[in-house]
């Protein structure tokens, strides 16, 4: 997936997935959950061929990496949070 717009679209469809998978109230609603959607997509799909992983030529693949990374980022932001609420 090409380019900032790309990313960001991406970002949104991953981050509304990984709310699906987790479920729950967070601060900051929708913006939040997509700005760490797209930094799910993009650190889990440049993050996956460290690991031994490829996403190469597969939007699928790239959809569940970034997945992945959303419901990492999704997680230690609720600890984050809960931590200094």
């Amino acid at each position: 997936m090409g380019g900032v717009i790309g990313w960001i679209i991406f970002g949104a469809i991953a981050g509304a997935l990984g709310k699906l998978i987790m479920p729950g109230k967070d601060p900051g609603g929708f913006i939040i959950t997509t700005l760490l959607g797209i930094a799910g997509a993009v650190g889990a799909n440049y993050a996956a061929p460290i690991i031994g992983l490829s996403a190469q030529g597969s939007t699928v693949k790239e959809l569940i990496f970034a997945i992945v990374g959303v419901v990492i980022l999704l997680g230690l932001y609720r600890m984050l949070k809960g931590r200094t609420a």
